[in-house]
């Protein structure tokens, strides 16, 4: 029998894993994830990114917007070494350009990701908001996603591998709750739209109680949930072995600030797919209502191919 799940702990080691290692000037290492197996999750080498391009920035300047291109998956297990290129420093603005790495079976540096990012320095200006927070059930009433994935697991039974039933049970440091049906809970086809609250498992520790952690953490969980979203009108899911996918691309916009250990409310929207690909939308909002985050992203989505 497995020990019991310790969320503290689960966080402390998201808190480990987006903490990355200045090696040399502009060199920082990504520690992979501890018992990780397969592919990166993305939204990992994201945020490992996002933090080694803070930690290059000077104090005053906060992360308003990254745009991130996967290139090849990941491979768990491994180091993530991160290059960055300090190709602006103004008054107000900076810029930093990150090459994601890792060692192939050759021993070479294979780049794996590119991103850039661009820090501002806090101002005030012209104000206006004009996207309301969609009126939903508070993360109260709903059940943890953890719960339904237990419930969802002991119903497909022998329908899941072993190695699919340890990845959807696997303890996260994000806790979600979702007013809808995700794409692997069942295969009706629906709109695609989506709405899930999000926060760490358990308060961040307070020597790690940053914004650029907070930040970090935003990006790591809004690769959650998004590339699913476009699966939705077409009743297939990964989790069920029906698609093929992988995310292209990934652009957070932050627009205030946030607490990731706050509940904080994910919508998102897909309008469009095609061509092999699907595109998605998201903003992010507190519990006051306040959009403090926008996200882009377009990914690979292929119907699986039978064989024979």
């Amino acid at each position: 029998m497995s020990e019991p799940h310790d969320p503290a702990k689960t966080v402390a080691a998201l808190v480990d894993l987006l903490t990355v290692e200045e090696r040399s000037p502009d060199i920082y290492a990504g520690h992979p994830q501890k018992g990780g197996v397969g592919r990166v999750f993305g939204g990992q080498v994201v945020a490992q990114a996002l933090q080694a391009a803070q930690a290059s920035v000077e104090d005053g300047k906060a992360a308003h917007s990254l745009h991130a291109y996967f290139l090849r998956g990941g491979r768990e297990g491994l180091e993530t070494e991160y290059r960055i290129e300090r190709d602006f420093d103004g008054r107000s603005f900076s810029n930093r350009r990150v090459v994601a790495s890792q060692e192939n079976e050759d021993g070479a540096a294979t780049p794996i990701l590119n991103l850039t990012a661009s820090f501002q320095t806090r101002e005030d200006g012209l104000e206006h908001d004009d996207a309301p927070m969609p009126d939903v059930a508070p993360p109260e009433e709903l059940m943890p996603d953890m719960e339904m994935r237990r419930a969802m697991a002991d119903k497909m039974g022998d329908k899941l591998s072993d190695a699919q039933r340890r990845l959807m049970l696997r303890p996260r440091p994000i806790e979600m709750r979702t007013t809808d049906k995700l794409h692997w809970m069942n295969s009706d086809k629906k709109p695609p739209r989506v709405h899930s609250w999000f926060r760490t498992a358990a308060p961040l520790p307070s020597d790690a109680d940053t914004p650029a952690l907070h930040r970090a953490i935003i990006a790591y969980a809004s690769d959650y949930t998004l590339l699913g979203t476009s699966a939705l009108p077409h009743g297939l899911s990964w989790m069920r072995g029906e698609l093929v996918g992988a995310s292209l691309d990934h652009a957070i916009w932050f627009h205030r600030e946030a607490r990731a250990d706050e509940w904080l409310l994910y919508a998102t929207d897909s309008p469009w797919s095609g061509s092999g690909r699907g595109f998605n939308r998201g903003r992010i909002y507190n519990r006051a209502g306040e959009l403090v985050a926008s996200v882009a992203q377009e990914g690979m989505m292929r119907k699986r191919r039978r064989k024979g």
